[in-house]
Parts: structure tokens; sequence; C-alpha cells
């Protein structure tokens, strides 16, 4: 970890989790891919580890640790077999509870925490929405205020794992957008149960990581207590705000560690691989395009500790997580794309397992946020330029 002070804690952070991901390998990722199955495996293993408390304060269950521990564990997963597929297994666990641990009454952190901590509850985001996209303040699912409980109607989409969670941390409209002040105002969020009898799951057949269902959902009638509200009616989308940076800091370690695995599947290819009678490795066709990417992955891991360095000290990051993200992605990309392109027809080929990194380093630059609208956010929050959406 070039970019990053390796402590002892940390040193042992990244060890443990390099032999837990050993014991899971290519190959039970690939079963896991082309079985669509979730991996129930290393999802206990994971648990067992205390991996889903690592940001959860002690007292309440976790490790207490930062972002920037939880980001080292993360890139030790995505540089994993299970790439991206073994990151979103465990994700939401890592950086989910945050809303709660910052914005959650006494009660709620009791309640609620310990039991995201050692996974006995597994909770999913239901934040996105078909018609609004990235433009999270055009939602339109609506919970309506009836006594001690809401009642929420509405649709989801892409809200992963809610094939196998017994919670969702949901996002509703509480005051219809054009009542609002502002757009951003009028939402609301809740920690609450998945409750199969209001909340219809439809799979989503994608292009990668498989082995995690990405799933529409359509609630209808979910009664949610009032108690499952986290922080105040109205203020759900600041009380999400605080949960995108450290989300975007632990996506772009995670992708390093998938750009780095790509590359390093790659280099070794070419030193082995023969055609005209020497290594293929040898031409600088292939070299330089795996040296732009050893470049380029390690300028990304830079701005990820950065991120997370400004974000454990309480300092404002936005700059620096979504420019983590944006260049983690990108980089990581394109070593994979380079990877199955140096192993030629056999990259094509699942055995050699390139392909599938390929495809769920695609992900990455689509989603929580496009690499299109982090430039704007540069443009306009950095360079000063005027808002383009």
């Amino acid at each position: 970890m070039p970019g990053l002070v390796m402590t002892p804690l940390r040193q042992q952070i990244h060890d443990s989790a390099k032999k837990i991901c050993d014991r899971f390998d290519d190959a039970y990722w690939l079963e896991k891919d082309l079985n669509h199955e979730w991996p129930v495996a290393y999802h206990t293993a994971a648990k067992e580890a205390g991996w889903l408390g690592i940001t959860i304060p002690e007292e309440y269950g976790g490790a207490g640790l930062g972002v920037t521990e939880a980001a080292l564990l993360m890139q030790v997963v995505g540089g994993s077999a299970g790439a991206i597929a073994a990151c979103s297994t465990i994700q939401a666990g890592v950086f989910g509870p945050h809303a709660v641990t910052v914005h959650g009454n006494d009660e709620q952190k009791r309640r609620i925490l310990p039991r995201l901590a050692t996974g006995e509850d597994q909770a999913c985001f239901g934040v996105t929405e078909p018609d609004a996209g990235l433009n999270t303040t055009a939602i339109t699912t609506r919970a309506v205020r009836k006594g001690d409980r809401y009642i929420v109607n509405g649709q989801k989409v892409w809200t992963s794992t809610a094939q196998v969670v017994n919670k969702i941390m949901l996002l509703a409209r509480t005051t219809p957008l054009e009542e609002c002040a502002r757009p951003t105002d009028g939402m609301t969020l809740f920690c609450t149960d998945f409750d199969r009898k209001a909340i219809q799951v439809q799979e989503i057949e994608k292009l990668g990581r498989a082995a995690v269902d990405s799933n529409s959902i359509y609630i209808e009638g979910l009664e949610v207590p009032v108690e499952d509200r986290i922080g105040a009616e109205g203020q759900g989308f600041k009380v999400l705000l605080d949960s995108l940076n450290p989300e975007r800091i632990i996506i772009a370690a995670e992708v390093v560690g998938l750009g780095r695995r790509a590359l390093a599947k790659a280099t070794e290819y070419a030193k082995d691989r023969v055609v005209f009678g020497r290594p293929i490795g040898k031409n600088q066709s292939i070299q330089h395009p795996l040296a732009e990417s050893w470049m380029e992955l390690e300028a990304a891991d830079l701005m990820t500790w950065r991120a997370a360095e400004l974000y454990d000290a309480g300092k404002p990051c936005g700059a620096e997580a979504n420019a983590a993200k944006y260049l983690a992605a990108e980089a990581s990309f394109r070593a994979c794309d380079r990877a199955v392109r140096t192993h030629g027809g056999f990259g094509y080929a699942k055995e050699f397992h390139v392909e599938r990194y390929l495809r769920e380093t695609i992900l990455p630059r689509i989603a929580p946020v496009s690499g299109e609208l982090i430039l704007c956010f540069i443009a306009e929050k950095v360079l000063g330029l005027p808002k383009s959406y």
C-alpha cells in the first residue's frame, strides 16, 4: 500500500483479510457467477471476522475504526478472486450503518447497530428509482404518516441483496416535491424491516456481478414505525449525504484492488505466453499499456488515501472522494480491458477469469455516481464554473 502508512493495526487488517479472501479462489467465484448463487460461505467468513462492524463504534459491537481502515479492508477484498462481487456481498454492511451512527438517537443505535455489526441483520439500500436515476431529488416513493407509523408506497430499482436481507435503508418523500422550498427538502430516511408481505422483489438480469442479486422492488402499504426514522422528518437527503463520501472512498479502494489483480494476471501471462518464438511481454505494444495501468492505479490509490485521511480528520473531502472514485474506476477498467487483450483469445474464455473482472469493473464507472456527474461536480465546486445541470 504505497500511499498509506501501514501501522501494525493496518497491517493486521490487511494480512487477516487476505488470509480469508485467499480461501475463496477464482474457481469458487466463477461457480457463483455462473450459477447466480449468493456466496454463503464467504459471507459467513466475513461476518465471523467482524468485517461488517469495522466502522461501528465499539460500544455498539463494532471495531470503531475509521474509513481509512474500512477502505484498506475493502481494497484487499476487491483485489481478491471475488472482485466486485465479493465487495458487494458485504459493502452495505461496511459503510451502510454510517447514517445510523451519525444521525441515529441512542435508542436506535442500541437497537440497530449491534445486529448489523454481527451480521444478524443485513440491510439493503432503497434509494434509486427508475424515473429519477441520479437525480435523487426526483424520487416519488411516498411515506405518509398515520399516527405512530408511516405508510410507504412506491418503487425502487438496483436494490442489491434484496433477495437475502431482512432490513432496508429506505429513502422516501414525506413532502411532495412541489410543496418543498428546495428540491433536497421533504425526503426522509428510514431503517426498517424488509417486510416481504408489502415489498415485492424482482431480480434484474445484468452484465456482471451475478453472485450478488440486483432488483426492482415494489412497495405497497409498507408500515414503518416512527422509531425507525433516522434523523428528522424531511432531512433524509442531508442524512444520506453523510454516507456518500465514505462510499466513494471505499469503492475507489475496491476498484484499485481489482485493477491491480487484473494487471498482475496480465503481467504473468505476458511473461509466460510465447508467440513467434518470444514471450509477448517483450513487445512494447504489450509492455506500454500495462506500464500505463500501473501508473494510473498508483495515482488513483494516492488520491484514495488522501480522501480517507481528510474524512477521518473531519475535514472537507468531497472533491477528493469524488476524484478518487473517478480515477480508480477509469484506471481499473483500463487495467481489466488490457488484461483481457493481453490474454488474446484466451482472455475471452471464462477459465482465465479476466473476462469476469472486466464485466465487474464496468459497474463502478456507472454507480453509485457516474463519471460524468463527478466531472460536473469538480467543474462547479472546485473550478467555480457555472452549474450545468
